[in-house]
């Protein structure tokens, strides 16, 4: 888990980001202002959660930049706990804010294996 957290602290200062968990899942929230739902891409590969998002600015024409310090772009990659699993998965953009929650593996129904005598 140390590994996320460190993650979470390099994400590029504009993003903050907020890792949940609970028995059966974690609950990643970052912000990303300007982004929707058409605009962010997620993907699973590796152990690792890949965001892409692309923020919409529109300043008004008779403003020109004097400084600008949000990116268009935001590309991370965030390592995810082992017991992690894409299966079942989900994600929401609500505000610019976007809730990914992956469910645990042990959270998986269990299942019993039956034993069968090899002789008979």
């Amino acid at each position: 888990m140390s590994k996320l957290r460190e993650a979470l602290q390099d994400l590029p200062e504009p993003v903050f980001a907020d890792l949940l968990e609970s028995d059966d899942s974690y609950l990643l929230v970052i912000d990303l202002p300007g982004a929707s739902a058409e605009t962010t891409d997620i993907s699973l590969e590796r152990g690792r959660l890949h965001v892409e998002a692309r923020r919409e600015k529109a300043p008004d024409r008779e403003y020109s930049y004097v400084e600008e310090d949000r990116p268009l772009f935001l590309d991370a990659e965030i390592p995810l706990p082992p017991d992690a699993t894409h299966e079942g998965s989900e994600a929401e953009m609500e505000r610019g804010v976007l809730s990914v929650r992956l469910p645990k593996r042990s959270a998986a129904p269990e299942h019993e294996i039956t034993v069968t005598d090899a002789d008979a």
